[in-house]
């Protein structure tokens, strides 16, 4: 299964799946969603934030536990089909909500390409009730990795030892104009880590919004990647959710998905780390 999915393949299998909006906050919600979807906030569900970014970031994960017991919420099963959207072609919270599952160990899960407006521009119903779930049995926690999540992602430390090695490669998908120190619309400090290279989300699309093809991707991240392996490729940006998005593209090119770094800039940026700035 691919790990996005069209607005017109969408349409025609809606009654197989489960639909979640993921979009931030209720509000949009309320106003008008998908006709079926169930809605997840990151803030509250997808993310155990904590007093002080400087633990973990601002959008540190939750348990898996925790996690498990949403999905419970949410009726999904191991074997539940899901698509998750958002406003922003999945690089919010949907890529994130992916990333999640599938370090579950859950396969069938897409992202929605080009997110809510793309759904509505290809016809698909919406609907201002509020949907309710039917809730499923527990869903079983993997074990064996850090927080029991079986993709990887990193902490500070590893990130610190690796950034000077040569044979990793540590991805920042931020916006060029934040990787470079000229400007930080959300955090205290504007810059990057030593070492990090700047390929930005938004290269993952094309000039309308919707991802570009697995080919494309494929040789935009080999050339990136200059032979490393993906296993040794950590991704960040600045709280350790859109840098899903880039996780995502990587899928969709048939490539290894790399480690996530969830704190990313938000918690390197707050812990006196050595950083690169103007």
């Amino acid at each position: 299964m691919q790990p996005i999915i069209h607005p017109t393949a969408l349409a025609a299998q809606l009654q197989n799946i489960i639909l979640i909006d993921a979009r931030p906050g209720m509000q949009a919600y309320e106003q008008e969603h998908l006709k079926g979807a169930l809605h997840v906030d990151l803030d509250s569900q997808l993310s155990d934030i904590k007093a002080d970014a400087a633990e973990g970031g601002r959008h540190p994960l939750p348990s898996a536990e925790r996690f498990a017991d949403l999905l419970s919420s949410l009726g999904i099963l191991r074997e539940s089909h899901v698509v998750v959207y958002d406003a922003m072609g999945g690089a919010n919270s949907a890529s994130r909500f992916w990333w999640m599952l599938r370090a579950m160990g859950h396969q069938k899960v897409q992202v929605l390409d080009g997110g809510y407006q793309a759904a509505v521009n290809a016809g698909i119903a919406t609907s201002t009730l509020m949907e309710k779930a039917v809730l499923a049995p527990p869903y079983p926690v993997a074990v064996g990795a850090k927080q029991q999540w079986q993709l990887p992602e990193v902490d500070i430390e590893m990130v610190d030892k690796i950034r000077s090695n040569p044979d990793f490669l540590i991805i920042d998908v931020r916006a060029k104009e934040r990787y470079e120190g000229i400007t930080e619309p959300i955090d205290l400090i504007a810059g990057h880590i030593p070492g990090a290279v700047n390929l930005p989300l938004s290269e993952n699309l094309d000039e309308k919004g919707f991802f570009r093809s697995p080919e494309a991707l494929k040789t935009q991240y080999l050339q990136l990647l200059a032979g490393r392996k993906p296993e040794n490729v950590v991704v960040h940006c600045g709280s350790g959710v859109t840098a899903c998005h880039t996780l995502l593209a990587f899928a969709q090119a048939g490539l290894e998905i790399p480690k996530l770094y969830v704190g990313s800039w938000s918690e390197w940026s707050r812990n006196e780390m050595e950083m690169v700035t103007i």
